[in-house]
């Protein structure tokens, strides 16, 4: 595959920001969280402007509130509020750089700070954490060396062993040692936050893998601007261009929590992670519903049964 002309992956000017920043005399923002925030951005649908991300209040809350939790977790000893720093120091290169006026510069600023630190929240909850997130979390919690790829698919074959309950223990052991934040949701016993992790991994990486397609067509329309050919892949069946996105999505979901390990849960171990379907889905739904007597029982002065209200708890 022609990857100068797909341009599947996000090619950041992390090293040129951490280069301002430094030659700015500026407090150093961590290099993993500053590329994971421009990544992010990137593949968010927004305008780039010379391969720098425009800068909207929309945009920051999009980042920082509804799409980082489903994609990183903080390296050991790594502050969470790293993220919203990252996007400060961008905030203050775009002005440096004239792409925002002074009223704009603070507004985000303030918005980025107050929102870094809800991220922050989010990144700890219990309900919100993606596959990739949590196994990275476990093989922490083990000493795993995350970096040693034959370490981690060890570390995943012998968890597989283990007999169910077991692994829902040690998902709990998690919140009872203190590495996430509890919530009220039910917890791991009885399905229902299964089913909603396993629903935002599925869509995390959908978004992800549209992203990079998205952000790939838009470089293929200047090459068509520009009177060049399309690359081979893209002249007929696009399977090798979906494989390819598919790919380079795992890729990045691994260097936001640890390299390799998406690709495992989806390829390897698919039964650690499970993804269900719209059938799963059904099952686990009519599992709620009251029937008969109980629905009488169960639902004095015209009470709500809404089956949805277990999901909606863990998603």
């Amino acid at each position: 595959m022609e990857d100068e002309d797909l341009r599947l992956a996000p090619r950041t000017k992390a090293a040129e920001l951490l280069a301002w920043a430094e030659a700015e005399g500026r407090e150093p923002v961590a290099e993993a969280p500053l590329r994971a925030v421009l990544a992010l951005l990137e593949l968010g649908g927004g305008r780039m402007h010379d391969g720098w991300p425009e800068l909207t209040s929309a945009a920051v809350e999009h980042l920082l509130y509804e799409r980082l939790y489903l994609y990183v977790q903080p390296e050991p000893g790594q502050d969470p509020l790293a993220y919203g720093a990252a996007v400060r120091l961008l905030v203050d290169h775009q002005r440096a750089a004239k792409r925002l006026n002074a009223k704009r510069q603070e507004r985000l600023h303030a918005e980025a700070e107050w929102q870094g630190e809800v991220a922050a929240g989010l990144l700890r909850r219990a309900d919100l954490v993606t596959w990739p997130r949590l196994y990275a979390l476990l093989l922490r919690a083990a000493g795993v060396d995350t970096g040693d790829g034959a370490a981690v698919r060890a570390w995943l074959e012998g968890f597989r062993e283990l007999p169910a309950q077991e692994r829902t223990a040690a998902f709990t052991a998690l919140e009872a040692d203190g590495v996430l934040d509890p919530v009220d949701d039910g917890g791991w016993d009885g399905g229902a936050r299964t089913l909603a992790v396993g629903m935002a991994t599925d869509g995390a990486r959908r978004l992800l893998e549209q992203g990079l397609m998205e952000r790939s067509y838009r470089n293929l329309a200047e090459l068509t601007a520009l009177g060049r050919p399309m690359p081979e892949e893209l002249a007929g069946d696009f399977g090798a261009f979906e494989e390819a996105a598919v790919g380079v999505a795992l890729e990045l979901a691994g260097a936001w929590t640890v390299p390799g390990l998406p690709r495992l849960l989806v390829e390897e171990f698919p039964e650690l992670a499970p993804e269900p379907g719209q059938a799963e889905i059904d099952a686990y739904l009519a599992g709620l519903e009251p029937t008969g007597d109980e629905a009488g029982d169960e639902a004095p002065d015209g009470a709500d049964h809404g089956t949805g209200a277990g999901l909606a708890a863990g998603a």
